[in-house]
């Protein structure tokens, strides 16, 4: 009997300590475990486009639900007004003049009054991308989507750092948003375009691209839960071509009726350019949404495989919303009003754009911050955040933004903008510099400079170079020191004129 009760006592004994060293296994293991990090870079998405950013037409409650999970930046900025530049930022932490991409990568550079500076064609292989840090410290990594980063095989994101990829043509914008995903869709059998669509030649056919990529994203997530991933998931969507599913299209014509908005395209004059300053495009707006419903289906992922709580995500544009053409012959496709202009141009409707970074225990929900932040800064976060910071060498113009996590202020810094290139959009060559609340563009075909004060003259409309001389020479001359200390190329006049 004594027997009994000695081993008895003695089992329970050893499954108490199996228990609390399981426990404390379980614990070590969370506190000390990898976090996921899955970012969503969307294209030419702009800053009044949701509907936590102010959006009454656009429903995007998928985008809200994570704005609520989280910190919403109020003052988000693209490191340029179009894509390529902004891309090769996120990827290097860098200022897109480090290394001469301060266009998109294929533009033609139009000689007029200016002769504009050569643009680099692809992101130089000796940058240390962060997926080439994160896969350096034992990460999966994946990309899904756009690019335009470089049109050789050599400039594919499988040379940075990514081990999967999916749907990653050779341009900036897809052949087309339905299948076969192709410019030509009669000609499937031919090579594919640079803006074709490639892996995705089985896709059933009523497949729409920006659901088959979220599909796909989600897909790897629930393949690689059990051990941490870097990926990004990069749409395409709402670059042109503007092609939305006809019934989401058509869920935007009768709202268009039930919350008594006009079908009219208001319109106003940008200098040679016409800005569509209405935000009542059902196309467009279907667009948008597919995009909301694409976070919608990985943050299920995320939730369904129980992962979500140890994963940091950022949801961010590559530059303002299409709003502005060139030429008065018609407008864009969005609206980025109040904002002034849009994407091409340095004024706010082409820079600011809409940001969002999640991370359940580490950023308080319901928070939001004014600071004034750029594409720049995502590298360090992120290397910070993972415990990586000292896993890498680089360089980087971008700041470390995980104090903003915990309400703490940042140091008071200036942000530069460079875009010495001529544009669809109808913007010239320009550069410029956000102090504070000021901020100063520079048009280097007449050397003039604009001045505005953001927090009484958001929308740009009232310049104060005249009557705030002393303001404009301060701006003017730090715009001047780091235009040359960055090796930023500037435009030339045209001897041809």
């Amino acid at each position: 009997m004594i027997d009994k009760l000695i081993f008895f006592i003695l089992a329970l004994f050893i499954n108490v300590i199996s228990y609390a060293a399981q426990k404390t296994g379980e614990s070590f293991r969370e506190k000390d475990s990898k976090p996921n990090v899955l970012i969503f870079f969307i294209d030419d998405l702009g800053w009044s486009d949701l509907g936590c950013y102010g959006s009454k037409f656009h429903l995007t409650p998928n985008i809200d639900r994570l704005a609520a999970s989280g910190l919403k930046f109020n003052s988000a900025y693209s490191s340029s007004s179009v894509c390529s530049p902004t891309r090769s930022s996120l990827m290097t932490g860098k200022h897109p003049v480090r290394f001469g991409i301060t266009d998109w990568i294929g533009a033609s550079q139009k000689r007029r009054i200016l002769v504009t500076p050569k643009n680099n064609s692809f992101l130089p292989k000796k940058e240390v991308t962060l997926a080439e840090v994160f896969k350096g410290a034992g990460y999966e990594t994946a990309y899904f989507g756009k690019w335009h980063l470089g049109s050789r095989d050599e400039d594919h994101p499988s040379f940075h750092g990514f081990n999967y990829y999916r749907g990653v043509n050779k341009v900036g914008s897809p052949g087309s948003y339905y299948y076969p995903f192709r410019r030509n869709k009669k000609l499937p059998k031919k090579p594919l375009q640079p803006s074709d669509i490639p892996d995705f030649s089985n896709a059933p056919k009523d497949s729409y691209l920006t659901d088959l990529l979220s599909q796909e994203a989600a897909d790897f997530i629930g393949k690689n839960s059990k051990k941490p991933f870097f990926a990004i998931l990069s749409h395409y969507s709402v670059h042109t071509p503007i092609q939305a599913r006809e019934l989401d299209a058509k869920k935007y014509r009768q709202r268009i009726n039930e919350i008594g908005i006009s079908i009219e395209t208001k319109t106003r004059k940008e200098k040679e350019s016409t800005t569509r300053i209405s935000q009542n495009n059902p196309e467009y707006a279907a667009m948008v949404e597919s995009v909301d419903r694409s976070v919608g289906r990985v943050m299920n992922k995320l939730e369904e495989v129980g992962i979500i709580q140890n994963t940091l995500i950022i949801f961010t544009s590559d530059n303002g919303g299409l709003s502005t053409l060139l030429r008065n012959l018609r407008s864009g496709p969005a609206s980025c009003i109040p904002l002034r202009a849009g994407k091409g141009w340095l004024y706010e409707g082409g820079i600011k754009i809409p940001t969002i970074i999640s991370w359940p225990g580490k950023i308080a929900p319901n928070s939001f911050s004014d600071t004034p932040i750029t594409t720049c800064d995502i590298y360090p976060t992120l290397l910070t955040s993972a415990g990586l910071i000292n896993k890498s060498n680089q360089s980087f113009d971008g700041v470390d933004l995980t104090p903003l996590f915990k309400n703490k202020e940042l140091k008071e810094r200036s942000l530069f903008w460079h875009f010495p290139h001529y544009h669809g959009s109808g913007n010239r060559p320009s550069s410029s510099i956000r102090k504070g609340l000021f901020k100063l563009i520079r048009w280097y075909e007449d050397g003039s400079e604009e001045l505005y004060n953001l927090k009484t003259d958001l929308s740009e409309e009232n310049d104060l170079s005249k009557v705030n001389a002393s303001k404009r020479a301060e701006l003017s001359n730090e715009l001047s020191h780091w235009l040359k200390s960055s090796g930023a190329q500037l435009p030339k006049m045209n001897q041809n004129n």
